[in-house]
């Protein structure tokens, strides 16, 4: 990987600021014995407001490796070697058929975070007519866990056009803010859901143990710090291979508090509600690819 590249965001609000953040927390908190490939990075934001949130997310020791500009989407693709698209999935037909942006973009490594839309569209609205001097697009789906490292990045396989050298760069900068898996294209709207929607979801049956216990006279707080260390026992547990349901199986004991718990869950049919979420949510993205 060559050292000293430009990292450029198109559009960097929730997610593009989190894998940011992440990515400078990660990289440039310590010094590491090899240099890194990127050494400065350019994030453009659509409105002054928006540039002026991400500014002040920035620790104040990584702010002279940024740039942070608002609606100056061609600039930004001029001047990056790589691009990252951050922007909302329905921008993206106006940002990349703005004019010079073919040149702009031209035999570059293009990096789409776009949830439902594939390289192969997205190449398209950059370069309608095929050419050899097309960008090389790849597509990486995090979550906001980047902001602290801990993202489920899912990356598409990588067309066999696409140097050796993008496809490590690309591993580099998600690998720094979690963990990287890739799959295949068909498999990629699904991973979306679950990686992204699962993660609001989840919050939703923890915020109902959170009010069960305020309930009960416990403080909010004092609840959240034992769901939490819970939550990651539970994974910690899972990681070792238990399948979930031996995990409930292990924990009940007759006549115990745990079985009530689980018997009041499964009386409301919760399980199979989460499945039905998955499925919605994939069936949309399906519908917008």
């Amino acid at each position: 990987m060559a050292a000293g590249q430009t990292l450029g965001f198109i559009g960097c609000g929730n997610m593009g600021g989190a894998v940011l953040n992440g990515l400078l927390n990660s990289a440039f908190s310590t010094k590491s014995a090899s240099p890194n490939p990127i050494t400065c990075f350019i994030a453009c934001t659509k409105t002054a407001s928006s540039a002026s949130r991400l500014q002040t997310s920035i620790a104040p020791q990584h702010q002279q490796l940024i740039k942070i500009v608002f609606d100056q989407t061609l600039q930004t693709m001029q001047q990056a070697d790589i691009i990252i698209l951050a922007c909302k999935p329905f921008m993206a037909e106006a940002v990349l058929s703005e004019e010079g942006v073919r040149d702009a973009l031209a035999g570059k490594l293009v990096i789409s975070m776009l949830a439902g839309q594939s390289c192969e569209a997205l190449t398209r609205l950059i370069n309608p007519d095929p050419s050899p001097e097309a960008p090389h697009l790849m597509k990486a789906i995090p979550n906001m866990g980047a902001q602290f490292n801990a993202s489920m990045t899912i990356i598409e396989t990588p067309a066999p056009t696409i140097p050796s050298s993008m496809v490590a760069i690309t591993e580099w900068i998600f690998q720094h803010v979690g963990a990287v898996k890739y799959l295949g294209a068909e498999q990629i709207g699904l991973a979306t859901v679950l990686v992204g929607a699962t993660m609001a979801t989840l919050t939703l049956p923890i915020e109902g143990l959170l009010d069960g216990c305020v309930a009960e006279g416990f403080k909010r707080g004092d609840a959240m710090e034992l769901v939490l260390q819970g939550i990651r026992g539970l994974s910690a547990v899972l990681e070792s291979g238990q399948h979930p349901a031996a995990v409930r199986e292990s924990i009940s004991s007759p006549r115990g508090c745990t079985i009530q718990t689980l018997l009041s869950l499964e009386k409301a049919g919760t399980r199979s509600d989460f499945a039905e979420a998955i499925v919605r949510g994939n069936t949309h993205l399906k519908e917008k690819m």
